[in-house]
């Protein structure tokens, strides 16, 4: 798939490789660049530079001027598990939330997903909003771009192909200020959105001062809905001034018809869901549904950590797997997935879609549940990996709690996709020793069971947390 993998070690070597080379890409998360990859669509691509493994591009700052900044490699799942974002900027944290399922947000970054352009992209929509701003590096210095500037199109920016997105920052919400954000998708996890409404409100006692209401997957960018926001100013939200507003920006949206639904169901669901951003706003429920603790897929630590590493094309992969370590000189181009079951024999880990989907491929990276069908091999270089093959204890010769509740309450059936639930599961029990059935469903939401055994599969995962 790429001829050559790098791993620098400071934003500017990653500046100066893209100005050296010309069909070089950055990859952090990979959850779209990998499949695009895979699939051929972007042939064009000789170098991937790995930016996760630089110290600190993971930082959530408030500044002296209240103004957030994200860093490059902030993952939705640190969106969401972030105390600050959560109390403000929530209309991001509840879009990150949304975003696939735990093993893909653990990887998954804001900066790519603003980077991708994809109009239906959840992050954007919030960001849009809260008047975000991107700065951009290269060897020529930084400059700073609002996000309602960056875009020209589906998937084209005015980003140049030798530069890298290093910070975002937007004003972090007020005591008078409200937002929230609102997923229209075909299923609860892993789906991309059919539309998508940002709303985030400045009040003076209950007369809206200030509106910003933003729709994704309706036009060919993120765009705002101008009538709607100047009909809101000086208004109380009453019932009729709802529906109103509800209606002004369904006149804006100008959607397609494609897979995911027609074009005349998207508006109708913009006015339904404007108006529902709106009324949680006016009555204090919009928060509703966002867990005050959510699954991450984490395990005990706080928040697990890579280890800051260089690698140089062509090296010997070096890593620890199962708490052995391996020197690997070769599968530098493949997946993760495919370097454990062709390069080391590891065949627990299934490709059972091979696009981040079914998770059946689930492993621990450093720590972290991802899919490793997208993560390139190289990652692999300094890392710490568990497979399904590492969870029980060899010593002992004791299956893990899960493993066992899994034959005992009869959660294995055809077991092509046992081994990613089991992963799931062990790390949950992990993070949250005692979990609620609610927070198991919402850890296996990005595993699917194609023998739909969900029933005993929940159960099992159940009984395993009373045997801890």
């Amino acid at each position: 798939m790429w001829q050559e993998y790098i791993i620098p070690s400071s934003p500017q070597e990653v500046v100066e490789l893209l100005a050296q080379k010309e069909n070089a890409r950055i990859v952090a998360g990979g959850t779209d660049l990998v499949l695009e990859l895979e699939r051929g669509v972007r042939k064009d691509v000789e170098t991937l530079i790995d930016v996760t493994r630089i110290p600190d591009l993971d930082q959530i700052v408030l500044d002296e001027d209240d103004v957030i900044h994200l860093g490059a490699m902030v993952t939705h799942n640190h969106v969401a598990a972030s105390k600050l974002l959560q109390e403000r900027a929530y209309p991001l944290v509840r879009a990150s939330w949304e975003v696939g399922a735990n093993q893909i947000r653990n990887r998954a970054t804001v900066a790519g997903n603003l980077v991708t352009a994809s109009p239906a992209n959840d992050t954007i929509t919030p960001l849009m909003a809260l008047g975000a701003s991107v700065t951009l590096l290269s060897t020529q210095g930084e400059r700073t771009i609002p996000l309602k500037d960056f875009y020209h199109g589906v998937r084209k920016t005015e980003m140049r192909s030798d530069e890298m997105l290093v910070d975002i920052s937007f004003p972090a919400l007020t005591e008078n200020q409200r937002g929230t954000f609102i997923k229209l998708a075909l299923r609860r996890a892993q789906a991309i959105s059919v539309i998508n409404v940002a709303v985030v409100l400045g009040f003076e006692e209950d007369t809206v001062q200030k509106a910003s209401v933003t729709m994704g997957a309706v036009a060919p960018t993120i765009i705002h809905a101008t009538d709607a926001e100047k009909y809101l100013l000086g208004k109380t939200l009453s019932d009729d001034v709802i529906d109103e507003a509800a209606k002004l920006a369904m006149a804006e949206a100008t959607p397609i018809d494609d897979v995911r639904g027609t074009a005349a169901y998207r508006k109708e669901m913009v006015r339904v869901n404007t108006a529902r951003a709106l009324r949680s706003l006016r009555d204090g429920s919009y928060q509703v549904g966002f867990p005050s603790d959510p699954v991450l897929l984490w395990g005990a630590e706080k928040e697990p950590k890579a280890k800051p590493v260089a690698y140089a094309a062509g090296s010997p992969i070096i890593t620890t797997i199962n708490g052995k370590e391996y020197v690997i000189e070769n599968g530098h181009d493949k997946t993760l997935l495919d370097f454990l079951r062709e390069e080391l024999g590891m065949m627990g880990s299934k490709e059972g879609c091979g696009e981040g989907e079914c998770g059946a491929c689930t492993v621990y990276l450093d720590g972290k549940a991802v899919m490793s069908c997208l993560v390139p091999a190289p990652r692999a270089h300094g890392a710490e990996i568990v497979t399904i093959e590492g969870l029980a204890d060899a010593a002992q010769e004791q299956l893990h709690p899960v493993q066992e509740a899994f034959i005992h309450d009869g959660a294995v059936q055809c077991g092509y996709c046992t081994p990613g639930f089991i992963m799931s599961a062990a790390k949950l029990l992990e993070e949250k020793p005692q979990p609620t059935r609610n927070q198991i469903e919402e850890a296996i939401s990005g595993n699917i069971c194609r023998c739909t055994g969900y029933y005993k599969i929940v159960d099992a995962i159940e009984t395993a947390s009373k045997a801890k």
